[in-house]
């Protein structure tokens, strides 16, 4: 009689027959995403030149893999043995399987001048965007016959949730291959293209029927989370997740005709009468976020331009001197024609006498022509003025809009978490850049708390029937 150590769901089978270089799975919870890596990981243990690596974010985290690959691997290859010490199984034809993590800042750096032909990361959105680009130049075959790939499993929210969904979630449709084209120049001058193809499957405790029968009271509890960790753990919305800073963020494609409960709205002429504002976060390793916002008769702010000093990977700076970036700012307004009535508001750290090389940063903006006044830089403060400006009052209508062609901003926004110390503010590691300009300017602009709804119709309420 057969005996099946284990069998793959359908959209588990569906994950492990991609021939991508890159493929993401799982997007909600229950999928049979774990198992799904584990077993991928056996593919080419018969080789003895395989070396395989599964990736947690910390070695504790990876208890529950080993477990899962004691039960597994221990049937499916009874000589196969286990070290406990080194975290790694060793197969009888020499092939190994290791387990890793990456606590802490720099500790990809401990992979250096290792090689793996498969590399898994379970949890990737818990992983940096440089630690996952790291570990891809660790992914190399070293001997004949070895298939070489990346495989990733996420649930939406972590430190690396924007990164994870620009890369995988809205590059493509799900199931759809995103091909990424490079181009490098060999020793004689010749260009060469480079392709390489990735893919986002999805999944959800809905395709684990194994688990709905194990364990039917499983849905029961994704379905009794709070709101936002419904949407992301049950149905996989990556626009909602646990840790998100600004939930009340809304992009709703309808409001860009209404203007109602929705912050992303179609661009428009800024009357040249509404005050208009300039604000400025520096960077130079990292990205720099230079935004242009307008102030309507109500109040109501508007970004309506941005320049976002980013190259085409997420969180990475362009290298520019303050000079070239003022020059770049003057060309803008100058297109703008917002002549002598910008009011400029930036980082104060820019006023630091330690920053620039030639003098101060902000000097060399005023070298220009380009001034600013200091920003206010309480954190705390800061983040309650943006919360108080994308609260929708009871007509559905916020304080802030931001036009839809803003893309650097409507990418980060929204994929801000909360630091895990100082839980009543912004995780500094995610790509704040535009948050900080963002604030710099709401300080400058201070409005009152919004007062909750029933209070608003009470205040209105008038006993006379005026």
């Amino acid at each position: 009689m057969q005996h099946i150590i284990w069998q793959p769901q359908p959209k588990q089978i569906e994950f492990m027959s991609r021939d991508e270089y890159e493929v993401l799975y799982g997007g909600a919870a229950g999928g049979g995403k774990s198992d799904a890596i584990i077993v991928e990981a056996l593919r080419q243990v018969d080789n003895p030149n395989y070396r395989a690596l599964i990736l947690r974010k910390t070695y504790p985290q990876c208890r529950e893999l080993i477990i899962k690959s004691i039960r597994i691997y221990s049937a499916a290859y009874p000589d196969a043995e286990y070290n406990g010490s080194e975290h790694y199984w060793k197969f009888p034809s020499g092939a190994k399987i290791y387990f890793g993590s990456m606590p802490n800042q720099l500790s990809y750096l401990n992979y250096q001048g290792l090689s793996y032909s498969y590399i898994a990361f379970d949890e990737l959105t818990h992983f940096t965007l440089e630690e996952y680009e790291y570990m891809i130049s660790r992914n190399r075959a070293d001997g004949d016959g070895l298939r070489v790939y990346i495989r990733a499993t996420a649930n939406p929210g972590g430190i690396g949730h924007g990164w994870v969904k620009e890369r995988f979630i809205t590059a493509s449709e799900p199931g759809v291959p995103y091909t990424v084209k490079t181009e490098v120049t060999d020793k004689e001058g010749k260009k060469i293209t480079l392709e390489r193809k990735r893919i986002f499957i999805p999944s959800s405790v809905f395709d684990n029927k194994a688990l709905l029968e194990n364990d039917p009271g499983y849905l029961a509890n994704l379905a009794m989370l709070p709101e936002s960790q419904k949407k992301a753990l049950l149905y996989g919305d990556w626009d909602s997740y646990d840790g998100q800073v600004f939930t009340e963020f809304r992009n709703n494609p309808d409001g860009y005709i209404s203007k109602l409960d929705t912050h992303v709205i179609e661009p428009f002429t800024i009357p040249r009468t509404w005050r208009r504002y300039r604000t400025f976060d520096f960077g130079y390793s990292r990205p720099f976020a230079v935004q242009w916002w307008a102030i309507d008769y109500d109040g109501r702010a508007y970004l309506y331009r941005q320049f976002y000093g980013c190259t085409d990977t997420p969180n990475q700076g362009l290298r520019w001197e303050p000079k070239q970036i003022a020059r770049k700012i003057r060309e803008i307004e100058d297109e703008l024609e917002c002549g002598n009535t910008i009011t400029g508001i930036a980082d104060p750290s820019i006023w630091d006498e330690s920053r620039g090389r030639d003098g101060t940063v902000i000097r060399m903006f005023e070298d220009e022509g380009v001034f600013f006044e200091k920003g206010k830089n309480d954190r705390l403060s800061g983040k309650m003025q943006c919360h108080y400006r994308f609260a929708f009052d009871d007509e559905g209508r916020p304080m802030a809009y931001i036009f839809k062609n803003c893309r650097a901003f409507l990418r980060t926004i929204p994929a801000l978490i909360y630091d895990s110390i100082n839980v009543e503010d912004v995780n500094t590691s995610c790509e704040d850049h535009d948050y900080d300009a963002m604030r710099y300017f709401f300080m400058a602009n201070p409005i009152a708390s919004p007062q909750p709804k029933q209070l608003q119709k009470e205040k209105r309420f008038d006993p006379l029937g005026r």
